[in-house]
């Protein structure tokens, strides 16, 4: 992959570009469909997911997920409750191969109570995802998730028990 030895050059075509950024883009949509198939097509069999910093600045202690099953799990155990809206911006194919690639992107996610909409929390994020292609899909590998701010309440995610 990329390193500061051999640094990789994006060459990927605009079609690959998209496909790569399609596994992000079920990642999210899966998410906000309900739709556990779709989302479980983003990840690698033992993918990890690293949301440890944006979770210790809401006031959670997570650990990383490792494996599709323990990340959707995981994930959809979390938004059992909620309504979400994720939305992917400024994605870049920062390194390519052919095999393997590093998408970087912007994701606003809006997280509301599904039987309350007047609370909400509202987060940004950057996230560095490595990849790797798998068949005719591109599929995460890697994913760490990055805070850049957050609005609104994080109980909304991370319930305070009792």
């Amino acid at each position: 992959m990329n390193t500061p030895d051999h640094p990789l050059q994006p060459s990927a075509s605009a079609d690959e570009q998209l496909a790569i950024v399609d596994a992000l883009y079920r990642f999210g949509a899966g998410q906000d469909l309900r739709d556990r198939a779709l989302f479980e097509s983003a990840f690698a069999e033992h993918a990890t997911l690293d949301f440890t910093g944006p979770a210790w600045r809401l006031g959670a202690a997570i650990p990383v997920f490792e494996g599709r099953q323990a990340i959707a799990d995981t994930i959809f155990a979390a938004i059992d409750g909620l309504d979400t809206t994720h939305t992917v911006t400024n994605p870049r194919v920062t390194a390519f191969d052919g095999g393997h690639a590093t998408l970087f992107a912007l994701v606003e996610a809006q997280h509301l109570p599904r039987h309350d909409h007047s609370r909400h929390l509202l987060l940004k994020h950057v996230y560095t995802t490595e990849m790797s292609r798998q068949g005719a899909r591109w599929q995460i590998e890697r994913m760490q998730i990055d805070m850049v701010w957050f609005s609104g309440d994080p109980a909304v995610l991370f319930p305070k028990p009792g």
